[in-house]
């Protein structure tokens, strides 16, 4: 009688940002290269690399370097490997959450809204309220709550749809209809309570088919922070009110850096990466 001896290979398990241990899944890389615009061998040949040097607990923020330094090894992928840095360059939308309204305004004005207001006053039956944006799709007048997170690990809870809601109550009959748009993961607790009560939410990896990130993708509408922008920069670009990347090719470049001041090389060069980043 022959013994059949099954070698299973032990688990592989990372530290995600909040601290929690799970399995590492080489399919999220995969797909998330795929989505940044990687064809299918390219997304392998990155996941063989990270594969290789993944050792049990390490961190997703050393996955992340990995990853970005296996793209960085690919011939022409200079645009694919800032196209990875989607969350991150959202998270650098911060830290006053201001910047993140108004790249939100500016994706909603690209997705066909009209937006009316931004961090306006809005008097409602017991309390004045900020409301961060005031947008119209279809006749409809939207209340909308937008949430920054500058970390990784954050997540919106139930108690950002309760206050949301609260607000567009108070507010009546002023909003038709109300909405939160942020850059976390939303709790299964504030899904749940939004559906009840038709609370829009637009967030990271949720609603699958309009999740933030995938209307950011779908419509090329990447944040300007994804061109490795400095803080002095990020706020000279803010004050024009360009905060999405394409939005430099409208301009002419000696035209764009005597409104902002940033020098016109300097301009030529984020441009060109603008088309690298775009051109997937």
């Amino acid at each position: 009688m022959s013994l059949l001896l099954c070698v299973i290979a032990p688990r592989t398990y990372i530290t995600k940002a909040n601290g929690h241990r799970v399995q590492f899944n080489e399919n999220k890389i995969l797909s998330t290269c795929r989505r940044a615009g990687a064809d299918k061998q390219t997304a392998q040949r990155i996941v063989k690399k990270v594969k290789s040097q993944i050792y049990q607990g390490i961190g997703t923020d050393n996955i992340y370097k990995l990853v970005l330094h296996a793209i960085s090894e690919e011939k022409g992928g200079r645009g694919l490997h800032q196209r990875y840095k989607l969350k991150e360059a959202i998270m650098n939308l911060g830290p006053n959450g201001f910047a993140f309204e108004n790249y939100v305004g500016n994706v909603l004005q690209h997705y066909g809204l009209e937006i009316k207001g931004i961090r306006s006053k809005i008097k409602g039956k017991c309390a004045t309220h900020e409301i961060d944006l005031i947008a119209i799709s279809r006749n409809k007048k939207f209340l909308i709550e937008c949430k920054h997170n500058s970390y990784r690990g954050g997540f919106i809870g139930l108690k950002v749809a309760l206050y949301t809601h609260a607000r567009f109550l108070d507010t009546l009959p002023k909003f038709e209809a109300e909405a939160i748009v942020c850059n976390a993961k939303v709790s299964s607790q504030a899904k749940k309570y939004a559906k009840c009560i038709g609370q829009q939410v637009f967030s990271w990896r949720y609603p699958p088919k309009q999740s933030l990130e995938k209307i950011i993708e779908d419509y090329k509408l990447y944040p300007i922070t994804i061109l490795n922008l400095n803080h002095v920069e990020l706020e000279k670009f803010s004050q024009q009110n360009i905060m999405i990347a394409k939005d430099l090719l409208k301009y002419k470049e000696s035209l764009l850096s005597k409104l902002t001041g940033i020098s016109e090389k300097r301009i030529h060069n984020l441009t060109k990466l603008v088309e690298q980043i775009i051109s997937k």
